[in-house]
């Protein structure tokens, strides 16, 4: 009979019978007891009460009846710790039983009894199976330590038994290498700063010797261990792929995915141009395929991969199109994926047999599969030029199917197509009005209503088909109305005389009508525009567009690299980084590829003859200008509304009567007050005088600008910001403190200030000012603190800087003297900021023009510096400092010292050359500084210091 009459019974009062039976003589009995006790537990009931009856029972040779308590025990045991303590002894007993399988068995139950009274107990019992004779026990004792670990870790870490699992890496045998890698990995990941993992060659190459013995899980963690290690050269990152790539024909995919993952990390290493990085590629591929013939949940975990894997090298996976050509029976999940892995394979060669595919796939029944096969055509003729002709083409045919959903998609990818390929295909215009009337999706009506804005000259009805989407402006979406508003400010800018009147209701609409921000702003600056300056209005409505770029869905590559290291895991399948979606301070390790070696890009040295025909730079910039009496004084400010270049933003309040367009009819609208604080003067709210350049630079900047809220768009990651300091404390303030830093992004200098309302009374309008400086520095906007501050609460605010303020030198040369005003009153403080703020993205200089300058420089201008302390090589110095635009020129090596020359460029005009002097194993640099204004030197070696040194 089968264990499941153990479930059956619903007796009452079946807690006495099971304690008698629990005591008695017969060893049967007491089993049969124990299985009870168990299946209740197992269903639920709660059988905690017969607990010491249980534990008696531990005392037995029977291997099966010791698994079954030990398996209540665990359960149990949390809720009794005070009884759970009874069975320290058996535990301890049983750790030295002749039977390793008891051994073993002890050592689990010890490691899965959560109970902080018992774990200092069974230290000893776990430090003797560590040393076990039998590598199963040792293998059960590796994973024993993590768990131990978990529950308390100091305890672990004074035990000595972190080292004892290091030993075990260097086991004779291969499954107890696997769990003591796997543990330690474990541990390792709740505490990333430990180190525990400490990989050298010696390690790795026992790591490698038990991979080919392991359990498939066991290979499993070895590979991941392996991912997590940097190969010191390209020869030991070969080494290690060869002895990995094994691992590529296991049968289980699990194994595969960690392999590839160790692989495509270690490639990095290698040089393009070796004969192995071309094997490798080549081998890569066929395993890849063969996770395609898994059951579906398997493909898609696969597919998710291999999107990333495409992404990152193509060429693996070029000659396999035809593997991610959807089956009539695959899931909808895996028919997407596919279809994305198709676009991103798209090329010259293979274009045909794509396009055939999609236009297949553009008339199965399934809506969600359709749309995307036809955005797919749209990006296949992004993509690959030659085939444009032919996938406009195929999407007109699609068209013709009168298919609604179809007709949608291909309208919006048509929009597409004419921004990549200008006057090119304009001829189909025709077609598409046609469909006007079937359009229902907001993306499609916004897509068809760009197309007749865009070409409204090409189409001799575009004012009637446009006031035809008019009628119903407010049932429409915002996407819709916005872009219904740019596209008559278009037409009537191309046809002012025909639709003065169109334009006039669309501005109402938009502007009085409608409560949505967004359209009403764009309203306004479309009537301000019209108003005062249509030739301005043409420039900036009928810009020329950027065209757009092939690929606008790629992952970006920091969080790519990052991925590729996470293959085979969630993030893999996600596309996000673990820290998105795990919580706690787990899976928060940032993981990055490692930099390729052996390129010799920019070793030789400059060339120190004469320079024929090299030329300065342009003429030597003015150097800041000298004032006799240094007025650091603030109350001399200037806190009169400075002059505007533009006219001042209409408030929320003003009526916006049918005022006529062309004949000036809003200047009362632009002439009104715009009511700044009477106390200070309306100086601290209106409009800075000039914007920098990033900050009014058209929207239509391509995707760039519109995602680049971090880093800087052609910024290399790691550019140096100073730690926030406290610059206002709440006692010189009424309360208010304000600290913060100074940071450049994306070419804007930005002060990011912290105001923290440490007074009992809320906190409003807030303004900010700056007393002239040396270079210039002044706010290119008001400060936004858009709420109240109440108290003790604390606001981030980003303030973007212009240079182009009045100008005087002060001591030193990167002080700032600024006052803050708020409804309580005016507070006055000064910081320092780093001077790398002032440095430009364009300061690169050709080689010939940087000797040249160097001898133009009196000698009497340099400056020597000592930057101490400071443990970089050449390579990293030059990467780190190039984050602060600070530019390498050129780097030779003398007799085993490293000359980095560089250049900088202020905002100013001012450029600043310089030689870093560096040795291999000393930590002491010399810096050479050259300048026309000599005064600069000092800030720059901080700047130096500061960069190379955090």
């Amino acid at each position: 009979m089968t264990d499941s009459k153990y479930f059956t019974t619903t007796k009452k009062g079946e807690i006495f019978e099971l304690k008698a039976e629990l005591n008695s003589d017969k060893k049967e009995k007491k089993k049969e007891a124990v299985k009870k006790v168990i299946a209740s537990m197992t269903v639920g009931k709660d059988v905690s009460a017969l607990f010491p009856d249980v534990v008696n029972c531990m005392q037995t040779d029977n291997l099966e009846l010791k698994k079954l308590v030990y398996l209540y025990l665990m359960n149990y045991a949390k809720s009794q710790p005070d009884m759970a303590i009874m069975a320290v002894n058996t535990f301890v007993k049983d750790c030295e039983d002749p039977n390793p399988l008891i051994r073993a068995l002890a050592v689990r139950t010890m490691g899965c009894i959560r109970v902080d009274k018992i774990t200092e107990y069974l230290c000893e019992p776990l430090r003797k199976c560590l040393k076990d004779e039998d590598p199963y026990v040792r293998k059960t004792a590796a994973v024993c330590v993590a768990k131990l670990h978990d529950i308390n870790a100091q305890l672990v870490e004074d035990q000595g038994f972190l080292d004892t699992l290091k030993d075990l890496i260097s086991d004779s045998n291969p499954m107890v290498v696997a769990n003591a890698v796997a543990a330690l990995s474990e541990i390792a990941e709740s505490h990333p700063n430990s180190n525990l993992l400490d990989l050298n060659p010696q390690s790795i190459n026992k790591l490698l010797t038990a991979l080919n013995e392991c359990t498939e899980w066991g290979q499993i963690f070895i590979l991941d261990c392996l991912a997590n290690y940097t190969p010191r050269d390209d020869r030991e990152s070969q080494s290690i792929c060869e002895r990995v790539t094994p691992r590529l024909s296991h049968a289980n995919s699990a194994v595969v995915l960690s392999a590839v993952k160790v692989l495509m990390k270690f490639m990095e290493m290698l040089p393009k141009d070796l004969d192995y990085y071309g094997t490798l590629l080549k081998k890569l591929a066929p395993p890849l395929v063969t996770l395609l013939s898994a059951e579906p949940e398997l493909q898609y975990v696969a597919l998710r991969n291999i999107n990333l894997i495409v992404q990152k090298r193509p060429e693996i996976l070029k000659h396999e199109m035809k593997v991610f050509f959807v089956k009539y029976n695959d899931p909808i999940y895996v028919k997407l994926e596919k279809l994305d892995i198709m676009i991103r394979l798209a090329s010259q060669a293979n274009i045909a047999q794509v396009l055939a595919e999609l236009k297949e796939y553009a008339t199965e029944v399934d809506v969600d599969f359709v749309r995307k096969a036809v955005r797919a055509i749209g990006r296949c003729a992004i993509k690959v030029e030659q085939s444009a002709e032919r996938c406009v083409s195929t999407l007109l045919d699609l068209i013709q199917t009168k298919v609604n959903y179809v007709v949608q998609e291909a309208i919006v990818v048509i929009k597409d197509i004419f921004r990549k390929y200008p006057n090119k295909y304009e001829s189909v215009i025709a077609t598409l009005c046609e469909n006007l009337d079937s359009l229902d999706e907001p993306e499609a009506r916004a897509a068809m209503i760009w197309i007749v804005g865009e070409y409204a000259e090409r189409i001799d009805n575009a004012d009637e088909l446009l006031e035809s989407f008019l009628e119903g402006f407010h049932d429409e979406s915002t996407q819709v109305q916005l872009q219904l508003l740019t596209a008559i400010v278009k037409l009537f800018l191309k046809k002012p005389t025909e639709t003065q009147e169109l334009v006039q209701q669309v501005l109402s609409l938009a502007t009085q009508d409608s409560d949505n921000p967004d359209l009403r702003d764009r309203g306004y600056i479309y009537w301000r525009l019209l108003s005062t300056d249509p030739v301005a209005a043409k420039e900036v409505v009928l810009a020329e567009k950027p065209l757009i770029s092939e690929e606008t869905d790629l992952i970006e590559p920091t969080l790519l690299e990052e991925l590729i290291c996470h293959i085979g895991t969630l993030a893999s399948v996600y596309h996000k980084p673990p820290s998105a979606f795990v919580e706690g301070s787990r899976g928060v390790m940032h993981k990055r590829l490692p930099a390729r070696t052996g390129s010799g890009e920019g070793t030789e040295s400059p060339d120190v003859g004469n320079v024929a025909g090299g030329s300065a730079p342009e003429a030597a910039p003015s150097i800041i200008p000298s004032q006799g009496d240094l007025l650091g004084d603030l109350l001399n400010l200037d806190l009169a509304p400075p002059t505007t270049t533009g006219p001042p933003p209409p408030t929320s309040g003003m009526q916006m009567g049918g005022m006529d367009l062309l004949g000036g009819g809003l200047d009362s609208l632009l002439g009104g007050d715009i009511g700044g604080s009477p106390a200070m003067g309306a100086g601290f709210g209106a409009a800075p005088a000039v914007m920098p350049a990033s900050l009014n630079a058209p929207v239509g900047g391509g995707l760039g600008d519109l995602f680049d809220l971090g880093g800087g768009v052609g910024m290399p990651m790691g550019a140096y910001i100073p730690p926030k300091t406290v610059w206002l404390p709440a006692m010189k303030a009424k309360g208010l403190e304000i600290s913060g830093t100074f940071a450049r992004r994306a070419g804007v200098i930005q002060m990011e200030l912290v105001l923290t309302n440490k007074a009992m009374s809320v906190m409003t309008d807030f303004a900010i000012q700056f007393n002239r400086n040396s270079f210039g520095l002044a706010p290119a906007g008001p400060l936004q603190v858009l709420t109240p501050l109440g108290p003790n609460q604390t606001i981030e605010v980003s303030l973007p800087l212009s240079t182009v303020g009045p100008v005087m030198k002060m001591d030193p040369l990167n002080n700032l003297q600024v006052a803050v005003k708020n409804n309580i009153d005016v507070f006055y403080f000064s910081c320092q900021y780093p001077i790398s703020m002032l440095f430009v993205e364009d300061g690169k200089m050709e080689r010939q023009v940087f000797l040249a300058t160097w001898k133009d420089i009196p000698n009497d201008n340099e400056s020597q510096f000592q930057i101490q302390d400071c443990h970089l090589n050449s390579d990293a110095a030059s990467n780190k400092l190039q984050g602060s635009n600070i530019f390498t020129i050129a780097k030779r090596t003398v007799e085993g010292q490293d000359m980095l020359y560089m250049a900088i460029k202020l905002s100013n005009g001012i450029w600043v050359l310089a030689e870093l002097k560096m040795q291999a194993g000393n930590p002491n640099y010399t810096i050479s500084l050259k300048c026309r204004a000599p005064e600069v030197s000092q800030c720059v070696f901080q700047c130096y210091e500061a960069v190379l040194k955090n």
